[in-house]
């Protein structure tokens, strides 16, 4: 894939997407526009399922939608709201200690810059740029293991690991589509660009795609 190739790649991508559900994140911030519950709600993502995130994060906001809040309820009454999302005894204990930050630290507003939510507990770089773009609206790219795969599966870029990919995206991908890319590459890894048999044979974006990778398709 050519880098000036991204542009046509995107326009079928906003399409393709449109007959898919958003990630479960996505949908909460653009109801809510709430920068605690994003980053609250991508904790309880990570390694789970959307249909798992999203009633589990809607049962949690129904008894605290603050980090004060948060700070009334135990680890244990958090653990029965998120369960059963992956590690949700972990993650019971990540949003307390979070929250606390938030509290003693931050008067309990969440910072809106990647390096300050890096030092949080549990929060890691794919997190961090989400609570970025998703709670404030600023440009960050946030990267996801279908964003590497995809991005590397293209062509585009060249890279072992997430965090390589996110840095060379920042190099090369034009800013207009930095906010939307994870929205898009998550919906359509998870429908389409299968990590194991993608769907290459009915994709639109076969002319572009470099197959990297791909021994078996669908």
């Amino acid at each position: 894939m050519r880098d000036g190739d991204i542009h046509p790649v995107m326009a079928l991508l906003a399409e393709a997407v449109k007959s898919w559900p958003s990630p479960a994140v996505t949908i909460l911030s653009q109801r809510e526009g709430n920068p605690f519950k994003v980053l609250v709600s991508c904790i309880l993502s990570l390694r789970t399922q959307d249909r798992t995130t999203g009633p589990a994060s809607e049962r949690l906001f129904s008894q605290a939608d603050t980090p004060e809040k948060m700070l009334s309820l135990s680890r244990d009454e958090i653990e029965r709201a998120i369960y059963p999302v992956g590690f949700y005894r972990n993650k019971a204990a990540q949003i307390l200690a979070i929250c606390r930050t938030l509290v003693e630290k931050y008067d309990g507003v969440v910072p809106d810059g990647i390096d300050e939510l890096l030092t949080f507990k549990g929060v890691g770089r794919k997190t961090a740029n989400l609570v970025v773009t998703l709670g404030f609206g600023k440009p960050a790219i946030c990267v996801d293991t279908h964003v590497h795969r995809i991005c590397n599966r293209w062509g585009y870029t060249c890279t072992k690991t997430p965090e390589e990919t996110e840095f060379a995206l920042r190099e090369k991908l034009p800013g207009e589509y930095w906010s939307v890319i994870n929205d898009y590459l998550v919906t359509f890894g998870q429908n389409h660009c299968t990590p194991v048999s993608p769907r290459c044979s009915t994709c639109t974006l076969t002319s572009f795609c470099n197959r990297v990778g791909v021994t078996k398709s669908r």
